[in-house]
């Protein structure tokens, strides 16, 4: 596993992000983890989450691209703290650019913050996390409507690595199998268990043998085959 992987999950761990335990999701499901991506509050904790956006993106896209579009609201400071990061990490400017919940009818008008889109322009989606790839069928038909795009590919945090709308294959390999271009995460939850897992870290067992069991039985329900 990469070094920026295994900072990564520290990292989410560090910042109250990634907990285990029992939590409902909104599907009603109950997971033995769960991720809040609103938990990065500070200018240190959204510095080094855009960097490690970067990685990936960089990891998984190259630089072949010129817009990060994170949907509202949580992939709007993604998109920008990503955007930062890039220029940073790699030397190109890369325009942000996400939506509104609301069309605005004044002064900046538009369904659109930051960036304008424009026909050929290649486009990388960001977001938090998908679980069952609900949201990209709600923010693909904005792209679409905007301009003529090409996206190359969606980048999330973390792949919960659970089954999709259709109920077999993962949300990220089903949106892939929808619309045509890739779907990568920073770390699988199978990466995460590969090294949290009875390994001590900061004098504690994040993932010991009944949280481990708890996940490996949620998988066994909920997991893609």
């Amino acid at each position: 596993m990469e070094s920026y992987k295994k900072e990564f999950i520290e990292f989410m761990v560090d910042s109250d992000v990634l907990k285990f335990g029992e939590f409902v999701l909104k599907s009603g499901r109950k997971s033995p983890f769960f991720m809040n991506a609103g938990n990065y509050v500070t200018g240190s904790q959204l510095m080094k989450l855009g960097e490690y956006y970067a990685r990936a993106i960089h990891a998984h896209y190259g630089d072949d691209f010129d817009v990060l579009f994170g949907p509202a609201y949580k992939g709007i400071p993604l998109s920008v703290a990503a955007a930062i990061a890039y220029a940073k990490l790699y030397g190109k400017e890369i325009r942000y650019c996400s939506n509104r919940k609301e069309v605005k009818d004044h002064g900046d008008t538009g369904i659109l913050l930051g960036s304008k889109l424009k026909d050929n322009d290649r486009v990388v989606m960001i977001e938090d996390v998908t679980t069952s790839g609900k949201s990209i069928e709600e923010t693909f038909p904005i792209l679409q409507a905007q301009a003529n795009v090409q996206v190359v590919g969606l980048i999330v945090s973390l792949n919960r690595m659970e089954k999709g709308l259709g109920g077999e294959k993962e949300a990220l390999a089903e949106i892939t199998e929808k619309y045509g271009f890739a779907a990568n995460a920073i770390v699988s939850m199978e990466e995460v268990v590969a090294h949290l897992y009875n390994r001590p870290y900061n004098g504690k067992v994040v993932i010991d043998d009944a949280i481990k069991a708890a996940i490996d039985a949620y998988y066994e329900q909920y997991g893609a085959k």
